[in-house]
């Protein structure tokens, strides 16, 4: 959180300054902007740092990573910057008294690209502006190839004389016409991309395509001017085109695929409505921005509009749309004193609400935070593959140079087409895209769910899991109990049902879980009898005398007047009249929806499970027993769990653990994949690696499978990519393959990556 008493403000006020460079310092510095994109984080030694988001533009592959990480680190005052080239956006960590928020901004364009903070308005023109450009560039190679490729036809299909010298040299002339502003407007960000590199001293995907573009264009230029020259008398203005055109089709599906994951995240931010109608003081309603509203405001939510903060119905009953944070796709119903989260949408009729968390301590800020937490990680496999990234191309150029003096010897006039191809067709930009790509895609695929992600590496984690610790209480169960069984005592004076009846009546004046549960037992209208002089006994149980004036209880068995022991474990509460027990009864806890088959599931997947739980050893048997698990942890302490977990570590397994509760979260930060229900302690959502929002079992089998199906997916990109490197350069170094077909090769490669990527999301 931020400094007290600085509020929100619009988004949309940052667009002006996106054309008015003059006026981003002023703008951007000011604490109201800059803090929608930023948290505040205390050191050690308990400094004040300041985390903040930024969308980026202009990136092209991973080593553009590196450049603007370190242009944000030269920034004074910025200890730490991460960016990710997949979803194109940074997290920087900086001291605000030792720098300023537009200063990073100016580090990040001084080193040739752009950024904006993290916010919708500011992020979405950028994108625009952004796709515009991609369109256009792909606009003009694409129509300018085809005039290129009619003016190459008559050369390849003319056979002897057919086609003059002169006619060949008019037609090269047009070629190189039409080729100008391919190689000038569309093959720009290359050789921009190029120089950074270059100027930063570093060597990205940029540098081997500017160069086979420029030996290309030059080449074929001197082979236009003088056929008789050093170049010869063959042109490739025709492959050139071909190879950016398709080289800009594949950037332009990656953009679109990065912005429609950007535009997933804008939805969910869009759903927080920007103010609210609260009541005064006076009793009057008046509207006001949702960040003056405090906890204990009494809020009204119009049908269709989105409720403001989380809390609870206090009049009024509804159904809500709570697809976007949960995954649930039919609207829940939704009675006076339940409770209702921040950004889901009211579809049932207008009500009022108690406000009990707002900001960023509502439900909905914590996802939107983790989503963004997600993005901005890269993972472990494409750090890897960045760290190779540099290495390889500088082996590519080798390769090229050497070639291209092999050729000079053999046929000095293929010497320098050789070189041209092997650039060409060894781009790393499948191996840079291989695990982000599919990471990413996989990532909002789940949090489409209802299971989102704070850690990429996670998914992969998750992946190769082989032990699952689950809690039960919260996790597979309810926090609610249900009654299963009504048990009279011999001598009874009463009968079953009235003894549910009564239970259920005098339970109505208790807040107590148990009572909770015996009230919801019965029906609204079950006998509705006068209790008089009602008297609760914390930890015991209710006392009250009815209208014919006998005495009642409920509660433990010796509270209502049992002798010794109770004579049935089964039973949770009793029931006696005038100090006789009349009846016992037996409360279950409610299994979630799909519990059991998701528990079948995840066995069958391949996973080792066990139960851990605190209550006492034969009652967390007894549910392990139902769920078809065959370990069971009873009476578990959080020392307990964490030394369970611990062991199992030990003995070789990879362990993950899901929980809901505080005492889940030691266990949680030690395990190697953590998952924690969505309506769990906050303690426990912050060290899990996935809050499964939803509340569904299901989801945590979904999720299996999603990960091991995306870690599938990174190994078939990655052996494609080996693969398609391995043969193609070979082909290259040979002559066998000219710079048209390097060009279709390395597109189609890279494309073909992406495409499998997307596949992760389904």
């Amino acid at each position: 959180m931020g400094p007290p008493g600085l509020p929100m403000s619009a988004a949309a006020t940052l667009e002006p300054s996106l054309a008015a460079p003059a006026a981003v310092a002023g703008v951007l510095d000011d604490p109201l902007e800059f803090e929608r994109c930023t948290r505040w984080l205390r050191t050690a030694d308990g400094a004040r740092l300041a985390e903040s988001n930024l969308q980026l533009s202009g990136m092209y592959c991973a080593a553009c990573a590196g450049i603007i990480e370190q242009a944000l680190q030269t920034a004074g005052g910025a200890s730490q910057a991460s960016v990710v080239a997949a979803t194109q956006r940074a997290t920087v960590r900086w001291d605000p008294a030792r720098t300023q928020f537009s200063k990073l901004i100016e580090a990040v364009r001084g080193a040739g690209y752009d950024a904006v903070p993290d916010a919708a308005a500011p992020a979405r023109e950028m994108r625009r502006r952004e796709y515009r450009s991609a369109l256009w560039r792909l606009f003009v190679a694409s129509f300018c190839m085809m005039q290129v490729m009619m003016f190459a036809t008559p050369s390849y299909v003319a056979k002897g004389d057919e086609l003059g010298a002169d006619m060949r040299q008019l037609l090269n002339w047009g070629s190189w016409i039409v080729t100008l502003p391919v190689m000038w407007f569309s093959a720009g960000p290359f050789f921009r991309g190029a120089w950074q590199h270059l100027r930063a001293g570093r060597i990205g995907m940029d540098v081997p395509v500017a160069l086979a573009l420029a030996v290309t264009f030059v080449a074929s230029m001197g082979a236009t001017f003088d056929p008789e020259g050093i170049f010869g008398h063959e042109v490739y203005f025709d492959s050139l085109t071909m190879f950016l055109s398709f080289l800009l089709a594949g950037r332009f599906l990656e953009l679109r695929a990065r912005h429609r994951a950007a535009e997933d995240l804008e939805r969910a931010l869009a759903r927080m409505p920007e103010s609210a109608e609260r009541r005064g003081a006076d009793g009057r309603w008046q509207t006001v921005s949702v960040r003056r509203l405090q906890r204990g405001d009494v809020v009204r939510v119009a049908l269709g509009q989105a409720f403001p903060a989380d809390g609870a119905l206090i009049e009024g009953r509804t159904r809500v749309d709570e697809a976007l944070l949960t995954g649930e796709s039919d609207p829940q119903p939704r009675e006076i004193g339940q409770a209702v989260v921040a950004a889901s949408i009211n579809v049932g009729a207008p009500v009022v609400m108690r406000v009990d968390r707002v900001g960023a301590d509502t439900r909905y800020e914590a996802i939107v935070a983790m989503m963004r937490e997600a993005m901005s990680q890269r993972p472990s496999a494409a750090r890897l593959a960045d760290r190779w990234a540099g290495p390889f191309l500088w082996a590519v150029v080798a390769l090229a140079v050497l070639g291209a003096l092999a050729w000079s010897v053999i046929d000095p006039s293929r010497a320098i087409w050789v070189a041209v191809s092997v650039l060409i067709v060894t781009c790393p930009c499948a191996f840079s895209l291989a695990a982000p790509a599919a990471l990413v895609a996989a990532a909002g695929g789940l949090a489409r769910r209802g299971v989102i992600f704070q850690r990429l590496e996670a998914i992969e984690g998750l992946a190769g899991v082989t032990q699952l610790f689950i809690d039960k209480t919260g996790t597979l169960t309810e926090d609610r109990l249900l009654l299963r069984e009504v048990r009279l005592q011999p001598g009874a004076a009463v009968d079953a049902e009235a003894c549910r009846a009564v239970a259920a009546s005098l339970a109505r004046w208790s807040q107590h879980p148990l009572s909770r549960t015996l009230a919801a037992a019965e029906g609204l209208d079950a006998d509705e009898r006068s209790w008089q002089a009602v008297e609760e006994t914390g930890g015991q149980g209710l006392a009250g005398t009815d209208a014919a004036g006998r005495r009642w209880r409920l509660g433990a068995w010796s509270w209502v007047g049992g002798a010794g022991k109770a004579p049935d474990g089964e039973v949770r509460v009793w029931l006696s009249l005038g100090g006789r027990v009349q009846a016992g009864f037996v409360l279950d806890e409610a299994l979630r929806e799909g519990a059991e088959a998701a528990v079948a599931e995840l066995q069958a997947l391949g996973l080792r499970l066990t139960l851990l739980s605190g209550d006492e050893m034969s009652r967390a048997q007894a549910m392990a027993a139902r769920l078809g698990v065959d370990d069971a942890i009873g009476q578990a302490t959080p020392e307990d769990k964490l030394a369970h977990v611990v062991a199992a570590q030990a003995s070789g397994a990879t362990v993950a653990m899901v929980g809901d509760g505080v005492n889940d979260a030691p266990v949680l930060a030690r395990a190697d994949v953590s998952l924690a229900m969505g309506q769990g302690a906050l303690v426990a959502r912050t060290q899990a690696d996935a809050v499964i929002a939803s509340n569904r079992p299901a989801d945590l089998v979904h999720a299996r499978r999603a990960a091991m199906k995306t870690l599938r997916i990174v190994r078939q990109n990655l052996v494609w990519a080996a693969l398609y490197n391995a043969a193609c350069i070979p082909l290259a170094l040979v002559g066998w393959l000219p710079p048209w077909a390097a060009g279709l090769g390395m597109a189609a490669s890279s494309l073909l990556v992406i495409l499998n990527a997307l596949r992760a999301a389904r």
